[in-house]
């Protein structure tokens, strides 16, 4: 048996060991882990922070070898360490959104898988190394500018939401803001459709209007979601006039989406101007002016509120809060709830971004009243002091609701 067994031993020791499993080729893995994601019909995981723009197929060309030059040529790849490279790098960012959706955790992970597997094999093959540089006509990027592709970087398009949409939504948010007792008996009768309002809050609510059917990318002015607040069988009644400031935000937003999203952005001047005015905060403050003279009837008004600087001794020069609403000729009023503004980046704008509030104190209101309807003509037009109809004084708690509505009488304005 111990004879058997040392003979056995000895005979295997002999015997030529196993010949190690020879590595994949850069060509190999180019076909194996690239050539999917180039094949493939589903977008990159660059939805994930690129609303339009860019996907991770315009970088990679049917080729491996020009493809590995095109990256390596535009510093994309780093050869001696792989995970460093920038490709890689533009691949993590969505990583960064611990809330994004699962199916673009998934893409990501299995294309930053591919594309290290890929670098680290280029990285040992010499005649790549060597090999010449690429025609800068043949290099694989996107076909839209940098400029048009931060453009339309989701956190930018979020930035213009917020501002533009996100700050009016209290004149719409009892009814369509989902989990609410009055979404919930829309939704039954009306469908998902109504809850647009999402308890996710901006983000979540603009990743929902971008896919759903409420923005028409064919004609943006004829978007529902501009269409219904005007009163087209909105059982919500009219919440927009053509040229107030919330059709002018949302109008602003959904056509700059649609051009996004239509590819009609091709250089950096045709990007719209940079809205470099303050930042807008919705709230739940309401403001009534009561006794309007009959002339203001039935014609949209906008008011401005200033709140008086104790240090200056005088009115600040930019208004704190606006509203507009077309005045309600029968009843002599005028109602709505505010908006605030605050330079961007100050420390109001960065209290208010959690909690937007109004001190009590003594303030200034001055009105505005487009008697020839010329902001229903051309909606982009603004009030001037053409339009002003006066202004007055007035002392504020502000106690939010529609029950704690603060009330100045329009006899009061003076010019």
């Amino acid at each position: 048996m111990r004879t058997v067994s040392f003979i056995a031993l000895l005979a295997a020791s002999c015997l030529p060991a196993p010949l190690a499993a020879a590595e994949p080729t850069p060509q190999e893995v180019f076909e194996k882990r690239l050539m999917p994601i180039f094949k493939s019909p589903n977008p990159s995981s660059c939805v994930q922070c690129h609303l339009t723009g860019v996907d991770l197929k315009d970088y990679i060309l049917p080729d491996a070898e020009k493809t590995f030059r095109s990256l390596r040529d535009q510093g994309l790849i780093d050869l001696d360490a792989p995970e460093r490279s920038k490709i890689v790098k533009l691949i993590d960012m969505g990583g960064q959104d611990k809330k994004g959706p699962v199916v673009h955790a998934k893409a990501r992970a299995a294309e930053r898988e591919a594309f290290l597997a890929w670098i680290a094999a280029c990285a040992k093959d010499p005649a790549l190394r060597a090999a010449a540089k690429l025609d800068a006509k043949e290099l694989a990027k996107p076909a839209a500018p940098d400029e048009v592709i931060r453009h339309a970087r989701t956190d930018r398009v979020l930035e213009s939401f917020e501002r533009n949409v996100w700050a009016w939504r209290f004149r719409c948010m009892n009814c369509h803001t989902e989990g609410t007792p009055q979404n919930e008996k829309g939704r039954k009768e009306y469908g998902d459709r109504v809850s647009w309002v999402k308890k996710g809050g901006a983000g979540a609510t603009m990743d929902y209007l971008v896919g759903s059917k409420l923005i028409n990318l064919e004609k943006p002015e004829e978007s529902l979601l501009l269409r219904k607040p005007l009163g087209e069988k909105h059982e919500g009644g009219v919440k927009f006039a053509v040229g107030d400031d919330a059709y002018k935000g949302f109008r602003t937003w959904i056509e700059d989406v649609a051009a996004m999203r239509k590819g009609k952005y091709t250089a950096a001047k045709d990007l719209p101007a940079a809205d470099t005015g303050p930042a807008r905060f919705g709230t739940d403050i309401w403001l009534k002016l009561e006794n309007c003279p009959p002339a203001w009837g039935d014609k949209l008004m906008q008011v401005r509120v200033f709140a008086w600087d104790e240090k200056a001794k005088g009115w600040e020069a930019q208004p704190i809060a606006v509203s507009d609403r077309v005045v309600f000729g029968k009843g002599k009023l005028w109602q709505h709830n505010l908006t605030l503004l605050a330079p961007s980046g100050s420390d109001r704008a960065k209290a208010w971004r959690t909690a937007p509030s109004l001190p009590e104190r003594k303030y200034l209101l001055r009105a505005y009243v487009d008697a020839e309807g010329r902001l229903a003509k051309d909606w982009k037009a603004q009030f001037g002091d053409a339009d002003s109809v006066g202004a007055t004084e007035f002392r504020a708690r502000w106690r939010p609701g529609y029950g704690g509505m603060t009330t100045v009488s329009g006899a009061d304005l003076r010019k």
